[in-house]
């Protein structure tokens, strides 16, 4: 790997393997009726993560950096639960992706301390947007995002709640098949109550 070649980053909370588990069995479920969404691609429950930032185009030089951001971050996360279905970005959508609740604001102040942080660590300009909190399940075929009106999805989303443990610095490498993610950095986070 050239330390000077670009490089598509993101941070990421992962969700626990079992929530891991029974998302991907619900994108399977709604990709398998005959209703609303033909044609999605399900990702794998290893590949499921809540992306707190997306960083395009870094220079791998920066990964020390970046990584050490991360541990400046380590701030304790609440309790997040999974929400209702969205079509991610509205209007033209690509993803069908769950909602994440987060009741204590505790995953905003973490995105916030993120951006300060990988700000300091490189010259990245952060995109000034809101959070929305969200895990992508499965991703469309081009053929599917058309002008047409979303449907509604029928079925309820998996009722979970879980607190993350750690964030991860993230390589995306896109493929035919899909994006494959490469773990760079983790930090782990401080338990709730001794933040």
């Amino acid at each position: 790997m050239r330390r000077g070649a670009p490089a598509r980053l993101f941070v990421a909370l992962d969700p626990p393997a079992e929530v891991c588990e029974r998302l991907a069995h619900w994108a399977r479920a709604v990709a398998g009726a005959s209703g609303p969404l033909p044609g999605l691609r399900v990702l794998e429950p290893e590949s499921l993560h809540l992306t707190l930032c997306f960083l395009p185009s870094r220079p791998l030089a920066e990964l020390d950096a970046l990584a050490a951001a991360l541990e400046g971050c380590a701030q304790p996360v609440g309790e997040l639960s999974l929400g209702a279905p969205l079509l991610l970005p509205r209007g033209r959508p690509r993803a069908l992706s769950v909602a994440v609740g987060d009741p204590a604001g505790t995953l905003e102040s973490l995105h916030r301390c993120l951006l300060n942080a990988l700000t300091a660590a490189s010259d990245w300009e952060p995109e000034h947007r809101r959070l929305r909190p969200h895990v992508t399940v499965a991703r469309m075929r081009s053929t599917q995002r058309g002008g047409a009106a979303l449907p509604v999805l029928q079925g309820a989303t998996p009722q979970m709640c879980f607190t993350p443990r750690s964030i991860a610095l993230y390589r995306s490498r896109l493929e035919p098949a899909g994006a494959r993610y490469e773990e760079l950095a983790r930090s782990e986070l401080v338990p709730d109550g001794l933040g």
